[in-house]
Order: C-alpha cells, then structure tokens, then sequence
C-alpha cells in the first residue's frame, strides 16, 4: 500500500518515522470522514458549516488531520464545477447516474489531484481506491481505479510520465 509519507518533506519525520506515520494515518482519517460528510452533503444538501460541526461533534478527531478534513469537506463543493468537468470525460456515465459513494470518493480524490499537488498522484489513487473498498458497493473500487487511472495522466501528465522512466 502507498502511503502519503512523501506528500511534503519534513525534516522531523525524516529522523522519526512514527512521525510521518502519525501525518499517515491521520491524513488516511480525514480522507474517511470527508468522503461520509462529502456523501451527506451530497443527499441531503445540508450546509457544510453544519456538517462539519456535526462531525466534530459525533467524532473523536484526536486522530484525525482536522485541518484537512476541514479542507477536503469545503474544498471539494468549492470547486465541484471544476472537478465535475475533469471527471466527465473518463467516465461512461453521467455523474447523476453514479453511486452516490463512489461520487464521493472521485469528487475527494480528483480534488487533491487538482488543488493538492503535493500529494503523489499515487497516493490518491491508492487512497480513492482504500475509500471505494470501505464504504463503496462490491466493486466499486475497481470502477474508481479506472477513472482514476484515466483521469490522472489528464491533470498531472508530468508527474505520471516522469514516474513510468
């Protein structure tokens, strides 16, 4: 499993690895309750300061990267246009027709591959796919899998190509 320990260099975690597993694990938190908090914004169209309060509220967040959950909560419906229109050529049907879940976790992911360069691409796609496997439908990870796949040459040709030398 990819894990997000290269998202950005620092020099604590480099001398403690419990450090950057820490930032890991706590990064990986805030991508799960994002994507149920994106889910609920999405079917029920609550506001997302009430959703937010809602989960800090419900949820222990001793383990979870709050300031990137917060991030990924506002930052996804801020940009839905954008994302909406990066994700419509790679897939086959209409975001309308796609399980809820898995919109979700492709809105999540295609956010950090837009607005969150740090993060590998791997990375997000490894994280989507993780999302997918936990709350998605059977095989939904393999579907977001494959519009990932497609979808990140698209919005970070350079990297990609530079990781297939």
């Amino acid at each position: 499993m990819i894990n997000d320990e290269n998202e950005q260099f620092n020099p604590r975690e480099a001398k403690d690895p419990a450090a950057a597993k820490s930032k890991t694990a706590k990064r990986r938190e805030a991508r799960k309750m994002a994507t149920q908090a994106l889910y609920q914004w999405q079917l029920a169209g609550h506001s997302l300061n009430e959703i937010e309060a809602q989960f800090r509220v419900d949820n222990d967040f001793s383990d979870v990267d709050g300031a990137y959950f917060r991030e990924l909560l506002h930052g996804v419906p801020s940009n839905k246009t954008e994302i909406d229109k990066a994700l419509a050529p790679c897939v086959d049907l209409t975001l309308d027709e796609m399980d809820p879940v898995e919109l979700a976790v492709l809105r999540l992911s295609t956010f950090e591959l837009l607005k969150r360069v740090d993060v590998p691409y791997r990375v997000v796609i490894n994280e989507g796919i993780e999302l997918a496997k936990i709350y998605g439908a059977t095989d939904g990870h393999k579907f977001v899998n494959g519009v990932l796949d497609k979808l990140a040459p698209r919005l970070r040709a350079p990297e990609v190509k530079a990781h297939k030398r």
